[in-house]
């Protein structure tokens, strides 16, 4: 017989959805049951704050104190118990980008989980092309300006780690990536002439690919409504998971999930989109600024 899984948890998986699923299923047990966030972190011997973030999917939870806060939820019955356990277990498998853990902060870590997991990649860009279609060369290029004096080793690794990411959108079950682009991302240039037009024509291949939009925005579209700088707007194939925005700083990351402030990025989404060009016009942008520049 196989174990049950838990309501509102789908049999399949990345452990970063079912991360997510199982900390969603843990807050409306809470809830259900009228117990606060002290109660149930002292339950664990935790705090509030770790309860807080097991129930985003944001830290893994030990199969022991998921059984711990079943107890304490009145969750008795074996069969369900043993559901939420071996979700814990799914939840908790490695990625593949731990094998880079020693050049890989914790702060971005989340965001190559829910990458991972998306099924739409919404973002703007305003200084680099993204990350998801960097050419090699680019990237070391782009990695060196942020890590001047790193070792070699370290360098490589961060470039390997960004290829790594990359393979995901040329898969079965690829995600839909639609990135809008400010015309300084592909005006200034990063590296040689021969490594910003191999990075402008993968673009231009890229944005042929099925699971590929892409915009420009260009300079005399005027002011423009991400005047913030840029974000990634991401979205799941679950119901039960809310869209994510994502907002990297230098050394650190912001993750907003409320209603009412993911809202707000995707009003200024919306807005961006109509400024940009269109992806056709797009695709002659760029093959007018290679021929202009590169050529």
């Amino acid at each position: 017989m196989s174990t049950p899984t838990p309501p509102g948890v789908p049999d399949q998986g990345g452990p970063t959805v079912l991360r997510i699923l199982l900390g969603t299923q843990l807050r409306r047990l809470r809830e259900a049951h009228g117990i606060t966030r002290e109660v149930a972190g002292d339950a664990i011997r935790a705090s509030s704050a770790k309860i807080s973030r097991l129930e985003l999917g944001r830290v893994g939870c030990k199969e022991r104190d998921v059984l711990d806060l079943l107890t304490l939820y009145g969750v008795t019955d074996p069969a369900e118990r043993e559901g939420y356990r071996d979700l814990a277990t799914r939840a908790n498998a490695r990625g593949w980008w731990q094998q880079h853990s020693e050049v890989l902060p914790s702060w971005f870590e989340m965001y190559l989980r829910l990458e991972q997991a998306a099924q739409v990649i919404r973002g703007f860009e305003l200084q680099f092309v993204p990350g998801l279609l960097q050419t090699e060369e680019y990237a070391r290029t782009v990695v060196l300006l942020g890590h001047r004096g790193a070792p070699p080793a370290d360098v490589d690794q961060r470039v390997r780690l960004r290829m790594a990411r990359q393979k995901m959108l040329r898969e079965p079950e690829a995600p839909q990536l639609w990135a809008v682009l400010d015309e300084a991302a592909v005006s200034r240039a990063y590296g040689s002439r021969a490594v910003m037009r191999g990075q402008l024509e993968h673009l231009l291949e890229a944005s042929r690919w099925p699971n590929v939009t892409i915009q420009l925005l260009p300079f005399n579209a005027g002011s423009h409504a991400a005047a913030g700088g840029p974000f990634s707007i991401l979205r799941f194939a679950e119901p039960d998971l809310p869209d994510i925005v994502y907002l990297e700083q230098l050394n650190s990351a912001i993750y907003l999930d409320k209603r009412s402030e993911v809202e707000d990025y995707l009003g200024v989404w919306e807005r961006l989109v109509v400024q940009a060009l269109t992806p056709k016009d797009t695709r002659q942008a760029l093959t007018d600024l290679i021929e202009r520049l590169y050529s």
